[in-house]
């Protein structure tokens, strides 16, 4: 590499650390925060909901944008300074619709940051997966020292901590782009045309979409009210951070042996554990999450939950797929799995917290979206989505 190769890698992993750091801050107590300024479980789950439903809309809009143009570096500062812009106002920002709308255009400018950050830092690193993996792990150690430190700081501080250290973040975020350069070699990319829709009309597609949906579904109970949760039962916010930390830390572990596994077992049979497996941890937050080493123990699945899960859906994609429609099936996949799962599961956890006197049912009915995915994996076999797609030509 040259050595502008070298700052540019440096100021790119120092970016994937303060856009994952934001969302180890807002991710984990936003919940906590909507809570101190005076807001109701339902209208927690109802503006995670809202907030979430940007990601349906944002990713393909700005994918658009960055196709045509074929200005990525431009849109993913430019992303970063709305982000910014329209984040301001949730510091006045103290009724329902008012915060709800502020924190919907954060998020609909916040979906233009990551899509373009990738194909940057892959265009950057000519593609070599380790040199890739080593500018993302930092993406994971942000996440992870934003989480605990902010976590720390409730202990100490108001509720109020998560949007001044958010304010800080981004605009630290906007900052490092700055140092970003976007290499000559990278063009316009002309091939993805025509409709994926033939695609996507496919039984195992099908099952594939909506069990991943019905995965995120469940979590919208720890997204929302894990850290609310945890405060209830008696956990200081340093416990939960370090909890929530531990999550993404094994994640983190998980990719690594995430190619071996596959290879080994299969995408069928590692889906179907990644589910069955959530559900349990679910339930044994439900149920059992007063003691604190159960609790520490079931944060260990998050590296099926999501890590693992994630992998092994990206697997199949890559496999399943023609290449020249790789990018929109995994929008498809992001804003039907995370997009629309994730805003019914905010809706729904919302609607059944009660103020956390319904704990119990809301991690009851999120384990059996879990279990329910994975029932309604049996109706494909093993083999059918290790094969290609019948229009893969």
């Amino acid at each position: 590499m040259t050595t502008v190769n070298r700052f540019t890698v440096v100021a790119l992993s120092l970016t994937y650390a303060l856009y994952f750091g934001q969302l180890g801050v807002i991710t984990p107590y936003l919940g906590v925060f909507l809570d101190g300024r005076g807001f109701t479980s339902a209208e927690i789950g109802e503006l995670f909901a809202v907030i979430t439903l940007a990601r349906i809309i944002g990713p393909s809009l700005w994918a658009g944008i960055a196709d045509k143009t074929g200005k990525i570096l431009f849109i993913l500062r430019l992303g970063c300074a709305l982000t910014v812009f329209s984040f301001i106002g949730v510091f006045w920002a103290f009724s329902f619709w008012y915060l709800t709308l502020t924190m919907g255009l954060m998020m609909m400018f916040w979906t233009a940051v990551l899509p373009q950050l990738e194909v940057l830092t892959l265009h950057t690193v000519d593609g070599d997966s380790k040199r890739y993996g080593r500018v993302r792990l930092w993406g994971s150690v942000g996440f992870i020292v934003l989480t605990v430190l902010v976590g720390q700081a409730l202990d100490f501080f108001s509720t109020e901590t998560p949007i001044y250290a958010s304010m800080l973040v981004l605009s630290a975020l906007f900052v490092s782009t700055l140092a970003l350069r976007q290499p000559d070699t990278m063009q316009r990319n002309h091939s993805q045309s025509g409709s994926i829709w033939g695609y996507l009309r496919n039984k195992v597609v099908i099952v594939f979409l909506i069990v991943n949906g019905l995965l995120q579904v469940s979590f919208g109970a720890y997204y929302g009210f894990f850290a609310l949760y945890m405060r209830d039962l008696g956990y200081t916010g340093m416990e939960t951070g370090l909890l929530i930390a531990l999550g993404v830390l094994v994640e983190v572990g998980i990719f690594l042996i995430a190619q071996k596994l596959i290879a080994r077992f299969g995408v069928w049979r590692l889906l179907m554990l990644c589910l069955l497996a959530t559900g349990l941890r679910w339930w044994v937050l439900g149920t059992l999450a007063e003691h604190f080493w159960l609790v520490f123990f079931s944060q260990f699945i998050h590296a099926l939950s999501f890590g693992l899960n994630h992998s092994t859906s990206m697997q199949f994609i890559h496999h399943y797929f023609p290449s020249h429609i790789h990018g929109r099936i995994q929008a498809a996949y992001i804003g039907l799995a995370f997009g629309l799962g994730g805003a019914i599961g905010n809706y729904a956890a919302g609607q059944i917290w009660q103020q956390g006197s319904g704990a119990f049912e809301t991690f009851a009915a999120a384990s059996l979206c879990a279990v329910a995915g994975g029932l309604l994996l049996l109706l494909i076999k093993p083999a059918q989505m290790s094969q290609r797609h019948p229009l893969h030509s």
